[in-house]
């Protein structure tokens, strides 16, 4: 079994993760495992098997989606629809110095702020969040003149990495830095915690990975995510 120790946990990230820090929150068995729905729909096999794909979809309720990680999903039965094949770049940060810190007006988000940043999800689109999400880590926005611009903040959790997740800003607020300003909050607690960050973000968002490599982060694999939602 690969330590959560070694990187190599990172390959298979949401299998690695709920078989370890978040077991409590993993639905399957020894062949396939998702998270509960209301704090995501990531998923994984535990290999890239097609009868433990099958063990994956056959208890989904209808109407529900789940994002599968890791494997290269091929036919899904007649009552799924495929909502696309994507690529996954996963960066690390494994260097260890605190990002310079700014920004008075950043703020913590909780239960309370649940609305706002679900409205804020579908505006930007940053990858899949659910009602849930915000208790998996500490999250983080800022606000003005009343309105959440944009946030940031933690997901999976491997051993010793974590994962930066949900960094979004609105598009009429783009341009002023919120984003790393958020990201050097975050993965400066990461750091003071003794933790690795780690982040996914869609292979063709060039500006994107440009930002992040920017602050320290470098390309270390590409993972696929298959959307599918069973219809019938």
């Amino acid at each position: 079994m690969t330590a959560l120790t070694d990187e190599g946990v990172l390959e298979n990230p949401v299998w690695s993760c709920l078989t370890s820090r978040y077991t409590h929150l993993a639905l399957g068995d020894a062949r396939a495992l998702r998270f509960q729905s209301d704090y995501s729909p990531l998923s994984a096999v535990r290999e890239a098997r097609r009868e433990n794909v099958a063990a994956l979809l056959a208890p989904v309720d209808v109407g529900e989606e789940l994002s599968i990680t890791a494997v290269e999903v091929g036919d899904v039965p007649a009552h799924w629809e495929i909502l696309g094949r994507l690529r996954l770049v996963q960066m690390i940060r494994r260097e260890r110095a605190p990002l310079p810190m700014s920004g008075d007006d950043v703020t913590v988000l909780g239960r309370d702020d649940v609305d706002e940043m679900l409205a804020l999800v579908e505006l930007t689109h940053p990858g899949p969040f659910r009602r849930r999400t915000v208790e998996l880590g500490r999250f983080v926005g800022i606000r003005r003149d009343g309105r959440l611009l944009a946030m940031a903040g933690e997901r999976m959790w491997i051993g010793d990495y974590r994962e930066v997740s949900a960094v979004c800003t609105r598009p009429d607020a783009q341009g002023q830095g919120l984003a790393r300003t958020l990201m050097a909050h975050v993965i400066n607690r990461m750091l003071a915690a003794g933790q690795t960050p780690f982040l996914h973000v869609l292979s063709t968002n060039e500006r994107a990975i440009a930002t992040y490599e920017g602050l320290g982060f470098v390309r270390r694999t590409e993972i696929a995510l298959t959307r599918a939602q069973r219809i019938a």
